[in-house]
C-alpha cells in the first residue's frame, strides 16, 4: 500500500465528536516521546502532518487524519507523561479508554515502544489491558536506528519473554525508524491486509 493523500480532519477529547462516516480506523498510541508523530509522518510521507516535538505530552487530543478518503489514522495522546497534573492525566486516560473500548470502527491499535529501552511496566500494563478488553493491537518498535542490531535483538527478546508470561502467543510485531523509513512498507501492507479482510465480510 502507498498513501497518496493524508488530510487532518479533527482534534477532540470526546467520543461523540469523532467522525461519523463509519470509515475504518487505525490508532497509534505509546508513551510520551516514543516517536509517534514522526512515525505517522513517515507512514503518510508528509513531514508535518502530525506535530512533532521534543517536549513529551505534546499530543493531548484524539487527532483524526483521513487517508486516501478510505480510512482514518488516529493519533492518540501519549500515556505516562509525569509532568501533567493528576487530574489532567486522569482526564486523558478516561477519554483514551473510552475511545479504545467503544469506537466500533477501530480495527487495530499500534502500540509504539522505544526500541532502545528494556520492557517498561507501563507499556506491558497497557498491552495487557488491551488483551483483557479484547482489543486487537500490534507492537511497533521505534527508533531502531538509534541502537545496534545486537542491542535491538536483545531488547526484542526481553520483550517477548515478558509478554509470554501473560500471552499464549505474541501479537504482530514491527520494527521501524522514522529517520530511514525502515518498516514503512510492512506496516502499510499490514493495514491493507486488515482492510481487505473487512471488505470481504
Amino acid at each position: 500500500m502507498k498513501i497518496k493523500d493524508a488530510v487532518f480532519v479533527i482534534s477532540n477529547s470526546e467520543l461523540s465528536k469523532c467522525p461519523t462516516d463509519a470509515k475504518p480506523e487505525f490508532a497509534f498510541i505509546g508513551r510520551s516521546n516514543v516517536g509517534k508523530s514522526s512515525l505517522i509522518n513517515m507512514l503518510t510521507g508528509k513531514k508535518s502532518l502530525a506535530k512533532t516535538s521534543g517536549t513529551p505530552g505534546k499530543t493531548q487530543l484524539i487527532n483524526h487524519f483521513l487517508i486516501d478518503e478510505k480510512w482514518y489514522l488516529v493519533d492518540l495522546p501519549g500515556f505516562g507523561y509525569a509532568k501533567a497534573s493528576k487530574s489532567k492525566r486522569f482526564q486523558w486516560e478516561k477519554f483514551i479508554a473510552e475511545y479504545l473500548t467503544k469506537r466500533e470502527t477501530l480495527l487495530n491499535i499500534f502500540v509504539l515502544l522505544d526500541a532502545r529501552l528494556e520492557p517498561q511496566q507501563i507499556d506491558l500494563e497497557f498491552m495487557n489491558w488491551c488483551g483483557e478488553k479484547g482489543l486487537p493491537f500490534s507492537m511497533v518498535f521505534t527508533k531502531i536506528d538509534k541502537l545496534s542490531s545486537t542491542a535491538l535483538q536483545k531488547n526484542l527478546a526481553k520483550y517477548k519473554k515478558e509478554m509470554l508470561k501473560y500471552w499464549d502467543e505474541l501479537p504482530p510485531l514491527f520494527t521501524s525508524s522514522a529517520t530511514s523509513n525502515f518498516g514503512k512498507e510492512p506496516l502499510l501492507n499490514y493495514i491493507e491486509l486488515i482492510l481487505e479482510g473487512v471488505q470481504k465480510k
